[in-house]
């Protein structure tokens, strides 16, 4: 599937208007309509219903948009990786946290890290407690649908320690 074609969906799920989207995309609607129909070909699925007067995204059409921006979204995650990659980045700590339940010597530690290991991007999710019953393995569940990285017991020693 191409980009282009996914650029040209967004861009009449936006707008609900194909003259609007295309204008939007700096491309005549011909184009776009034709771009749409080749889309609609490829998954096999009608995305859009339209009439003179009106366009609405069909059920298949609301589905695929749920998709859509996350397609966009991994890709910037690309290249700003290759970029962070080429300025000497080294990788990224996530840190999955219960809701509302902070350990007060976290500041300290991040911090810690932060000055000891610049180049490493810190990030804090939140856990809801409601993803936590049965914690070992809804946690798990959550940890491997997030990508988010879970240590258990202590951080290295290069940034700190924990008792």
């Amino acid at each position: 599937m191409e980009l282009r074609y996914l650029r040209c969906f967004l861009a009449v799920a936006e707008e609900l208007h194909f003259a609007r989207a295309a204008e939007k995309l700096h491309m005549e609607q011909s184009p776009l309509s034709r771009t749409i129909k080749e889309l609609e070909e490829d998954l096999g699925e009608q995305l859009f219903v339209h009439t003179s007067r009106s366009t609405r995204l069909t059920r298949a059409g609301k589905l695929f948009l749920e998709h859509v921006p996350r397609v966009f979204s991994a890709l910037q995650q690309a290249r700003d990786s290759v970029k962070a990659a080429a300025n000497g980045f080294h990788g990224q700590l996530r840190i999955a946290l219960s809701d509302g339940i902070t350990p007060s010597r976290l500041p300290a530690l991040l911090a810690m890290c932060s000055q000891e290991e610049p180049e490493v991007d810190i990030r804090l999710f939140q856990v809801p407690l409601a993803q936590q019953k049965g914690c070992k393995t809804t946690c798990t569940t959550w940890a491997l649908h997030s990508r988010t990285k879970w240590a258990k017991g202590s951080l290295p020693k290069r940034c700190g320690t924990t008792r």
